[in-house]
């Protein structure tokens, strides 16, 4: 390509007859866009639960604003330099989450991993007789995680949780201890 450009009284012209204004304002926003993404990279998030494949979504942070976020089956593209990284593991009650940071280089892939312990915990309402619908509220500490169906077994982080449940109008708390890969199955009679 064959650019001229005269001072003076003549008119400056680019290659095609354009006129130079126009021919310098394509250049800057061409070089613009690959500078912008040469200024890029990517980040590949792996999940595991137990250490089995698993799936979630990834949120991604720069000097505290988002900046990417997505599946963790898919690459998400991010700003070169240090990232905080959120993943969080879908289909669990808890909705649990970890965080890591991460140094996204330009023009390449910054590959992370998350594991999550997680246990099945299923609670039974069992009764002698038809006696209304009952709930069950799962918590950890003061707060609140869920609330599950007689029969549905829910995913949950390892740990300690207080199991209520109620059923025509009476009560029954149990404490439950969560480990990793267990299965717990808790049986409220009433």
């Amino acid at each position: 390509m064959r650019i001229l450009i005269q001072t003076g009284g003549r008119r400056a012209h680019g290659f095609g007859g354009g006129s130079v204004p126009a021919l310098v304002l394509g250049v800057s926003l061409f070089c613009g866009a690959g500078a912008a993404e040469a200024q890029s990279g990517q980040i590949r998030c792996s999940v595991t639960e137990n250490g089995s494949p698993a799936r979630g979504t990834i949120v991604v942070e720069q000097n505290g604003r988002e900046v990417g976020g997505g599946s963790c089956s898919a690459v998400v593209s991010a700003p070169a330099g240090r990232c905080k990284v959120t993943v969080r593991l879908v289909g669990a009650l808890d909705n649990p989450s970890k965080s890591v940071d991460v140094t996204v280089s330009a023009g390449k892939t910054s590959p992370i991993s998350v594991d999550f312990q997680t246990g099945v915990l299923e609670v039974r309402i069992e009764t002698k007789g038809p006696r209304g619908t009952g709930i069950v509220t799962v918590n950890r500490g003061s707060k609140r995680i869920g609330t599950l169906g007689s029969g549905v077994a829910a995913h949950l982080s390892t740990g300690r949780y207080e199991v209520v449940v109620r059923l025509g109008g009476e009560e029954r708390r149990y404490s439950v201890d969560l480990r990793a890969g267990q299965r717990r199955l808790v049986r409220a009679q009433f």
